[in-house]
């Protein structure tokens, strides 16, 4: 397999630019890497990989994309954090068209291997309103009452990958991904999620010596949030298994957003004043991975501590954050 050739979309991304670094490090000789951005806007970008900038919502791009794979990992979306999703539901569906396309076009050039990157969103809001959430389980995804706009579309996107199974023959593999978080993210500008917009705020608080912090909500929602590493080795445990239903892939250790600040604040050395910001877009109430079937199927888990995490992400981020602070403004004519 190492031999062939590995497609990764969404490559400029938090998750393919891992998923791509993680192949290279095993070896893998032949990876084509796509993305949307241009590629100076990559968060991880490789010399020996062929690094291709293709608009994924358009047919003849996928078939770009596929040409000669041997396996596809379609990890391409318009997504980000609460903000944006709740503020850009049209735009997050349409995002079918990337996985229609990739599919289509992998049965085209007979593609071995298919996997598609769905969502804890896809599960049903009504059971979400308990913020001691018990785990959501994968039947929990219907009767389906999916998270607005970017959870339909993930929901309708795991349909199409289960019938081009059925009808076709093809192999796929899908995941749903809970909250995943780590270095090499985004930390600014409005796509960032939870755990590296506290750290940012938490960074930003001790820099100018503002003792005070916003919180979206009342602190109270509660979520689980999985490491970078351990999403890369699901992935890859996911795509090489004989799991056909789609398969949670997060962490079980929930907490509330006041305990994730609070980790934070501990990592940082600073404890801080709390605003809470009652308007902001909040999402549902709790929201925990039940992580049985994956247990079941693969004796495995993800398990890489919470606080272990943060610390990693804490220190890429302040790196990031104080080299924008230190670039000099350019001067005004």
């Amino acid at each position: 397999m190492k031999d062939e050739l590995t497609v990764v979309t969404g490559a400029g991304g938090f998750i393919g630019g891992a998923l791509v670094a993680e192949f290279r490090r095993q070896g893998y000789g032949k990876i084509r890497a796509v993305d949307i951005k241009p590629v100076e806007e990559w968060y991880q970008v490789f010399g020996d990989v062929e690094n291709l900038v293709l608009d994924l919502n358009l047919k003849e791009n996928c078939e770009t994309a596929a040409k000669d794979a041997y396996q596809i990992y379609n990890l391409a979306a318009n997504m980000g954090g609460m903000g944006f999703i709740e503020n850009n539901k049209a735009l997050c569906m349409l995002s079918v068209l990337i996985n229609t396309h990739m599919l289509q076009a992998a049965k085209q050039f007979d593609v071995a291997r298919f996997f598609y990157s769905s969502s804890a969103c896809v599960y049903n809001g009504d059971k979400q309103r308990d913020p001691n959430n018990p785990g959501l389980k994968e039947e929990d995804a219907y009767p389906a009452l999916a998270e607005d706009g970017y959870g339909w579309e993930k929901l309708f996107s795991e349909r199409m990958c289960r019938h081009f199974h059925e009808d076709f023959g093809m192999y796929t593999r899908v995941a749903r991904f809970h909250n995943v978080y780590g270095p090499n993210g985004t930390w600014d500008g409005g796509r960032e999620k939870a755990p590296a917009a506290i750290c940012r705020k938490v960074i930003e608080a001790k820099v100018s010596g503002r003792h005070e912090i916003v919180i979206w909500g009342d602190g109270t929602r509660t979520r689980s949030f999985m490491y970078i590493d351990d999403c890369v080795k699901g992935i890859q445990l996911i795509m090489n298994s004989d799991i056909l239903e789609p398969l949670n892939l997060g962490s079980s250790e929930m907490v509330t957003v006041n305990q994730l600040v609070d980790i934070v604040e501990e990592i940082a050395g600073i404890k801080l004043q709390r605003k809470y910001d009652l308007t902001a877009p909040k999402g549902v109430m709790g929201r925990n991975s039940e992580n049985t079937l994956i247990r079941q199927y693969l004796n495995w888990e993800p398990n890489i501590p919470l606080r272990t995490g943060l610390e990693k992400t804490y220190a890429w981020i302040y790196d990031q954050y104080m080299a924008c602070k230190q670039q000099p403004v350019a001067m005004v004519q």
